[in-house]
């Protein structure tokens, strides 16, 4: 597989555009830490105290449960909205490699979702430490949380290499995808669960429950905060959507792939 004789390269550029993040900045590295902290913190005053929302799955939730299922949500989406938001101009901006025949062009939107994944492990670090000083004891259930992520990165995988290929032919996806990331970060169900809306909006489940990444964020919290066993169905969901989204994904960077140089 390509992916594999070009790992050293691959791993190269994820290493590349992790550096190009921070490069400048005097903080560096620690914006990694301090964005999500102070977005959190910006969520749960609006939210958690300001509206004064809750999950509505514990008994005695507090303002403290509501902002640790935020942060949560916030670090899985963080993933995906990265990848939207990157995705569409990643071959456009190396157009000199595209010139370049011997290149693995598939090895950029790898790179992209590589680094994204990163920035996500060290969110996930975050939460992690949140729920262990002020959330719930971590139980076996917590071994389900790779489990439960592998459909999301391949979904993102899928999505690096359709918008990718995509981006080259129309410019204005970009714009796009800045929409559709934001309208999944309000329709993922980081501010609410999918028993609240089975309640009071039945009418609008009917189409939330299709969206991947709110079963995914829901699973997490079930095992993390919640202590409700795995259910089944949403998780084969998630597998069945990540494979199909990453097969896809891939088989239309390939098909588009030799015309990138005529077109940039």
């Amino acid at each position: 597989m390509t992916l594999v004789r070009n790992r050293h390269l691959l791993w190269q550029f994820i290493l590349r555009n992790i550096e190009v993040r921070t490069k400048g900045s005097y903080l560096g590295t620690l914006w990694l830490v301090l964005n999500p902290l102070m977005m959190m913190g910006l969520y749960t005053l609006v939210f958690g105290v300001i509206v004064g929302s809750r999950f509505g799955v514990m008994e005695d939730e507090t303002g403290l449960d509501f902002a640790l299922g935020v942060f949560l949500g916030i670090t899985i989406f963080n993933l995906v909205s990265e990848i939207f938001g990157a995705s569409p101009t990643i071959i456009v901006q190396n157009a000199n490699l595209v010139k370049r025949v011997v290149f693995p062009l598939e090895v950029l939107p790898v790179a992209a979702v590589g680094s994204a994944f990163y920035h996500f492990l060290i969110t996930l670090a975050l939460s992690l430490g949140g729920i262990l000083a002020f959330g719930p004891p971590l139980t076996a259930a917590v071994l389900w949380f790779p489990v439960i992520i592998l459909p999301i990165f391949l979904i993102v995988l899928g999505m690096g290499w359709l918008f990718s290929a995509l981006g080259v032919y129309f410019r204005d996806l970009q714009h796009l995808t800045s929409f559709f990331s934001l309208a999944f970060f309000y329709a993922s169900g980081i501010f609410f669960s999918a028993q609240t809306v089975k309640e009071r909006a039945p009418e609008a489940w009917v189409f939330l429950k299709w969206n991947p990444f709110l079963h995914a964020i829901e699973l997490t919290r079930d095992i993390l905060l919640w202590d409700v066993p795995v259910s089944w169905q949403p998780l084969l969901y998630l597998y069945v959507v990540g494979l199909v989204s990453c097969a896809t994904g891939y088989a239309v960077f390939v098909w588009l792939r030799p015309q990138f140089a005529d077109v940039i």
